[in-house]
């Protein structure tokens, strides 16, 4: 007998064994993918992660449906990186597999009904439902299950589907389907006959009345003899100014030929630099600090000011991974970001920069991930955020995580909950490869284990090209509404100072994180506050859509006239957005152009770019934006940053608030006086003298650091504990209530450390379930394997009690 063992796509912890025949046995390797059916009808890409003869004892394997690789498109690598990953961070290997692979190369089995053709159908028996059903048959050979939903309007439709079996009306049949396709490009060719001299003047006579038609063929000659390659529909279309329909009639007077050619989707077109990149004094010695520290460690952390200059050390330090053959893996925490370090690497490795992140396609990310998986000179470098960390590297020799303290760079839903720098660390492992995590701002873990040496550390502290850190002053709230001395959220003195810089043509970043219009809406008579119906939240007022809108789980209203529960009409707004903002910047400065960077104005493939480069272009004067705008941008221009209100990320009931709250200042700080001129930030808050606020201010990193660990340590907090957070989920509220009393309890009796809880989240209800959250801390020096598997056993057990069985509990390691 000969099985194979595989992991599904499914969120199911354990592996699965299929029978294969011999020769079968013989062909497949560790890392294909296999159609297999699983359940009662349905069939998933499973992959192959063992070959073996021993025969499962608690079930009968069934066999495979069908081969679906010709040579393994997993490393086998990856399989222990995956494996590494469900363990450390508790999920199911199943979801690390899905969250992994972009998604066109997980087949699932779309179940198509199709109407039998044997039979005759009498059309006087069906019911109405039924008629619909076989009506759409009559249009179209098959229907899929959420098309029958559609067309029947309810979502209830099996036992429709069901009853037109039984009649013998419809099959159904099971089919893979392949979802990407290779991108076909059109291009023109001049027919034949007309090659010779004596052609062009006989093509040119034919042409003689048709004058667009003649346009096209003169732009044709043009771009052939400026470019020497083959010429596309498109791009002739756009040189003449002219229409499709106009080269299909060239096309169907057989002057121009057109051939179809595959083509890759992400292309670059450009020249690479030849001259040498030339680094500073400053930034020569970091680079060669961080070569000697490789020398003895794996992992180093290179703390540079803000506009130090860290992305030419990266350069620097890849082009020496280059010219051993090895590729490299350069990670970012947001995609707004590689939109602008992606044109500053390819302007000096060109073509071998390739890029991997949610926002592309499906097509384009099998793509990448096949030329990494071949080693292919276009992929010698990929950037990406988190999810690039799952490509099939085979040679992988340096991995660059740029702004490591991000908190985006951890993933919070859906399972693996993985953060990107640590799972980083351990892949560079696997690969014996290095790692240099590169911040302004680093998180509090990382600089701690640089300073107890685990880390190597290379610091930078002055700007390149020696340019002055930003002059940051604060104003006073409180001070200002007391005196009058504010329009709307703008004090006088941001306004003054915005005034002067758009006076000179020198440009503005406004940083607000909150976006929408205000965060409540309020009624003035009885103070009601319109919340979502779903989750235990008020809702945001949106103004452009003058709609209220549930930021958590996206359900909307229209803005009320008057107060739902005491019909009132004296509605008014609390709180303001981005959206706010930047109509409050429309009336003070209407000559300006404003823009705005949220997540409602970035929507789309290309959101970031549009943005990013009408405010590089000068298109805007002044920016607003939330936390996007805090990472890693560089804009030359901008001389002022204005913090609108620093205080409301401080009063998080996080530990990490302060930590946060400093690095996010620094870095939208950072965006301010990158070139010659010394920038200026305004940062407008209530309070002042908050220590947090002074460490801004005076730049201090260290007395940051150094008050924080101080607070770590006292609360039992990291780098001194590991946090594991248990999240409880369910409809039921005393269910819950009664589950995460029954799960604490048992945790709190087998756990020699401090386990917390259940608490009721600020916000406890999302989307109807209600939530509540357990919290246990392991002390550095407990073994943490050991304290996991307890954990694990222990809900196991709280899964096998019959009415919990509906309480859904999420896992969050390392809670960042």
């Amino acid at each position: 007998m000969h099985f194979v063992e595989v992991i599904l796509p499914l969120s199911l912890a354990k592996t699965f064994t299929y029978s294969v025949s011999e020769a079968e046995y013989h062909y497949i390797k560790k890392g294909m993918r296999l159609a297999v059916p699983f359940g009662k009808s349905k069939i998933y890409t499973a992959l192959v992660i063992d070959i073996h003869q021993n025969k499962p004892t608690l079930y009968d394997a069934k066999e495979i449906h069908q081969i679906l690789d010709e040579k393994p498109i997993v490393t086998e690598i990856q399989i222990a990186h995956w494996q590494w990953i469900a363990s450390y961070y508790m999920c199911a290997i199943g979801d690390v597999y899905r969250g992994a692979m972009p998604s066109a190369l997980l087949l699932e089995s779309e179940t198509l009904i199709s109407q039998k053709t044997t039979t005759f159908v009498d059309e006087s028996q069906l019911t109405d439902d039924e008629y619909l059903v076989f009506q759409a048959l009559q249009l179209q050979s098959s229907l899929k299950i959420h098309e029958i939903i559609a067309i029947l309007n309810k979502k209830n439709i099996f036992p429709v589907i069901q009853k037109m079996i039984d009649k013998n009306i419809l099959v159904l049949q099971e089919e893979m389907q392949e979802s990407y396709k290779p991108k076909l490009v059109r291009y023109l060719k001049l027919h034949s006959k007309y090659d010779s001299n004596q052609g062009l003047s006989e093509l040119l006579e034919t042409l003689k009345n048709a004058n667009k038609q003649k346009e096209i063929v003169m732009a044709y000659f043009q771009l052939s003899a400026s470019e020497k390659k083959p010429i596309t529909v498109k791009k002739l279309v756009d040189a003449a100014g002219s229409t499709s329909a106009i080269v299909k009639a060239l096309i169907d007077k057989e002057i121009f030929e057109d051939y179809l050619l595959q083509e890759d989707r992400v292309n670059f077109t450009g020249k690479t630099k030849e001259e040498q990149l030339q680094l500073s004094v400053v930034q020569n010695k970091a680079f060669e600090e961080i070569n000697n520290s490789f020398i003895e460690k794996e992992v180093c952390l290179l703390h540079g000011v803000t506009s130090s200059g860290k992305t030419e050390i990266y350069i620097k330090l890849i082009e020496g991974y280059l010219h051993e053959g090895k590729q490299v893996l350069y990670l970012l925490p947001e995609i707004a970001l590689t939109t602008q370090l992606v044109g500053r690497l390819r302007a000096y490795f060109g073509n071998k920069v390739a890029v991997f992140h949610s926002k592309y396609n499906n097509n384009e990310r099998v793509e990448v991930w096949n030329q990494v998986l071949n080693n292919s000179v276009k992929a010698q470098i990929v950037i990406g955020a988190r999810s690039a960390l799952f490509l099939p590297f085979g040679n992988l020799g340096f991995i660059i995580v740029d702004e490591e303290h991000e908190q985006t760079f951890k993933q919070v839903d859906p399972a693996p909950r993985y953060h990107a720098r640590d799972a980083a660390i351990v892949l560079a492992n696997f690969h014996k490869a290095k790692v240099l995590l590169g911040s302004a701002t680093p998180s509090i873990e990382t600089y701690f284990n640089a300073k107890s040496e685990k880390y190597g550390l290379v610091e930078i502290t002055e700007r390149y090209g020696k340019v002055m850190m930003p002059d940051i002053k604060l104003v006073d709230l409180k001070d200002k509404y007391f005196r009058k001395q504010m329009k709307g959220h703008f004090s006088d003195v941001l306004i003054d100072e915005i005034t002067a810089a758009v006076s000179l043509g020198e440009q503005v970043i406004l940083f607000q994180n909150r976006r929408g219009y205000s965060p409540l809406l309020e009624c003035m008579t009885c103070g009601h506050v319109p919340q979502c119906q779903q989750c235990d939240v008020s809702l945001t007022y949106h103004k452009h859509r003058n709609q209220l809108r549930c930021h958590y789980c996206g359900y909307s209203i229209a803005k009320p006239t008057h107060c739902h529960s005491c019909s009132s009409v004296d509605l008014t707004t609390k709180g303001f957005g981005t959206e706010q903002i930047q109509q409050e910047l429309v009336t003070l400065f209407p000559d300006s152009k404003v823009g705005r960077m949220d997540q409602d104005t970035t929507r789309g493939k290309y959101g970031f770019e549009k943005i990013i480069d009408g405010f590089k272009n000068r298109e805007f004067d002044i920016l607003v934006g939330t936390q996007m705008l805090a990472k890693g941008l560089d804009f030359d221009n901008v001389s002022l940053v204005g913090i609108m209100n620093a205080d409301n990320m401080l009063y998080h009931p996080d530990f990490r608030a302060f930590e946060r709250s400093f690095q996010m200042m620094m870095q939208v700080s950072g965006r301010s006086g990158r070139s010659e001129k010394q920038g200026k930030v305004i940062i407008q808050t209530y309070n002042p003298d908050h220590n947090t606020i002074q460490q801004v201010a005076s730049n201090n990193y260290a007395g940051m650091y150094k008050e924080q660990l101080y607070d770590r340590q006292i609360y039992k907090y990291p780098p001194y504990f590991r946090i594991i957070k248990l999240t409880l989920k369910q409809r039921d509220f005393d269910k819950l209530k009664e589950g995460a009393m029954w799960l604490y309890q048992v945790m709190s009796q087998n756990l020699d450390m401090p386990v917390l809880g259940p608490e009721e989240p600020g916000i406890n209800r999302i989307r109807n379930e209600y939530i509540r959250t357990i919290i246990i801390k392991i002390p550095q020096n407990s073994s943490i394997g050991g304290t996991k598997k307890t954990i694990q056993k222990m809900l196991n057990s709280f899964d096998a009690v019959a009415q919990f069985r509906a309480i859904r509990v999420s896992i969050n390691v390392d809670f960042y």
